[in-house]
This record gives C-alpha cells, structure tokens and sequence, in this order.
C-alpha cells in the first residue's frame, strides 16, 4: 500500500502542473493533500472519482485558505475532521480516516509566521494535537502524516544556523517534534535515509529548488508499534506543481494473524 502526503499550495493552480499527471501515473493508494485551499465543489474532480477515489475534505471557513483532503481507493470505517477543539478546527487543518488496522491523520500545521508572531498558538497546536494522536494511538497505530512547518533536525534544512530563530526552526518548535518522538512516533524517511540534502519545500525565491536550498517540512510519523510494517520511505523531489514536493510510504498488509 503506497500512501502519500504532499502541501499542494493550492488544489486548482496544482491540478495542471503536476498532480493530476503524477496521481494518473503513480496510482497511490491514499492520498493525503494539504493546503487544498478551496471547497470540494470549486474543483473539477470527476477523473479522480473515475479512478476510484473516496474523497474526504475539510475546507477551512475562510475560502481561499488552508485545508485538508484524503482520497483513498478503499473507503475508510470512520472519518473525522478535525480534533475536536472549536479554537483549532475552524482552519480545515485535520482529517482522520480509521482504516481496519490503523488510524491515518492527514494534518496541515499552523506557521509560526514571520516574527513568530503565531508562536504561542503553534504551540498550544502542538501540544492539542499530540494529545489527540496519543488517544488514538491507545485504540490502533496511527500515522499522521503532512506539512507540519517545521524541520526538525540541522539535516532537515539548508541553512540551520541563519534561520534558528525563524518560524520553522525555533528552538520551541524542534522540541515540539521531540515531544513526537518520546511519545512513540518514528519519522518514517529518517528511518531509512539518513542523508542531508533532503527537502520536500523550496521558496519560490532565489531558483531556489534549483539549487536545493530547501527545508525537509513533510514527514510520516508512524506509531512505533506499525513501524515493521513500513517498507520505504521516499522524498519524490522529481514531482512539481507546488513549493512542495509528494512524500511517500509504503505500508505492507496487516498478517491474517495481526
């Protein structure tokens, strides 16, 4: 089962640069999309229904803004959106789609934004949304997976030591991620690729993704317990339509015994 998770920075202006072409061509199983930045109704989606895709979608109230969707070829037992919380779920920002053997959350996490401005409410994002994947993860594995504005690691970023104190690198926003790993979540692409030079965003500025001066801000977190399930992990850097790039995993089934 290949799952992906790729910040489309706009649904409509991404469908004819890329993703319609590499979702016809690469076939995944669940796709989860962030930053769809529209309603259901706005996009012409009759070729992913011809696909077989089930489509869940939270559209943030504002229009024009933030926003999750999930399409997948097998339709979940369950579909929640958002976590419950009336200060956080207004954004479209969470979809969970419970499947037979795990839960999956596609999330788009808030940005710190310039100044860090945004800093305390990212913070108490982080620490509400952790809450909720560790209830969850009490019932059936979870992954979640998404643009989580953050890189976590030196690794994760081109220019670590310009950017310490920038929204996605603050030292308060790293140990949020900490906090994900103490609480039993592997970052599926380190698991297996331990190299630099590894990023799913580029600004649009500077030929940046030319050069591969990036930022690694899209992860699969998987529940420690489903992790000798995962087979791979990939950055698919080769796919555009967005400031982001698709990130892959591929999950192996459940055995009759599991």
């Amino acid at each position: 089962m290949k799952l992906v998770s790729w910040n489309v920075n706009g649904i409509r202006a991404a469908m004819d640069k890329g993703l319609r072409q590499y979702v016809e061509t690469d076939h995944p199983d669940i796709l989860c999309l962030q930053e769809v930045k529209a309603q259901q109704e706005q996009v012409e989606l009759q070729w992913a229904d011809d696909l077989g895709y089930y489509q869940i979608w939270n559209s943030a109230q504002k229009r024009g803004y933030s926003g999750t969707s999930i399409w997948s070829k097998v339709k979940p037992k369950k579909e929640v959106l958002g976590i419950g919380i009336d200060d956080h779920d207004s954004e479209g920002r969470v979809i969970t789609a419970t499947f037979d053997d795990f839960h999956l959350v596609n999330v788009y996490t808030p940005n710190a934004q310039r100044g860090l401005a945004r800093l305390d409410y990212r913070m108490q994002w982080d620490h509400d949304f952790l809450e909720y994947v560790k209830k969850l993860n009490r019932r059936r594995p979870v992954i979640f997976c998404g643009d989580v504005n953050c890189a976590h690691q030196e690794i994760d970023l081109a220019n670590p030591k310009a950017n310490r104190k920038n929204a996605g690198f603050s030292d308060q926003e790293r140990a949020g991620l900490n906090r994900v790993v103490e609480a039993g979540f592997v970052d599926s692409f380190r698991h297996f690729d331990p190299s630099p030079e590894k990023y799913s965003w580029w600004t649009y500025r500077m030929n940046a993704r030319a050069r591969n001066i990036g930022w690694r801000l899209d992860y699969f977190w998987v529940a420690d317990k489903l992790m000798p399930r995962v087979k791979a992990a990939a950055i698919r850097d080769d796919i555009h339509g967005s400031d982001h790039c698709p990130v892959e995993l591929v999950l192996q089934p459940a055995s009759p015994s599991a």
